[in-house]
């Protein structure tokens, strides 16, 4: 009798490659996001989709809060249609990260979860930037600038 895991059998290789290349097309990682952003990508902007209050307690360096539901076509216009946005809500158990990712989608505009949200940043070990503004990694972490 097959173990649990071997119960359902894997996909095959090309099913298993259209999956995960599909699925790396609507996420991203907090790892990514840290280094990317600490080696100052601008490809892409990173919104905190929780309160002004949750985001002044501790937010992603670089992240610019607009919760969700104030996410309109006005306010996003603000940065360009096809510049690629990262989201992200508290973790895995709240779903403001993907009500974000949809309302932006619906607007034409590039978008990736961030998976893990501000949970899997703490668990990488990654600092966070607190207030009202955003800071920079660099700015949070004492980075040198290159």
């Amino acid at each position: 009798m097959p173990s649990a895991v071997a119960e359902t059998p894997a996909a095959a290789a090309p099913e298993a490659e259209a999956h995960f290349a599909a699925k790396l097309a609507f996420e991203t990682d907090c790892w990514d996001v840290h280094f990317s952003l600490s080696k100052g990508a601008t490809d892409f902007v990173v919104f905190d989709v929780r309160s002004p209050a949750l985001y002044a307690d501790g937010h992603v360096p670089g992240a610019i809060n607009i919760p969700h539901g104030k996410m309109t076509a006005h306010r996003m216009s603000d940065w360009p249609a096809d510049l690629l946005t990262v989201v992200y809500c508290a973790g895995p158990h709240c779903n403001g990260a993907d009500k974000a990712a949809l309302r932006l989608s619906r607007l034409g505009r590039p978008v990736k979860l961030m998976i893990g949200g501000i949970t899997g940043w703490l668990d990488e070990g990654f600092a966070l930037a607190t207030g009202a503004e955003p800071s920079s990694i660099a700015e949070v972490e004492g980075l040198a600038a290159e």
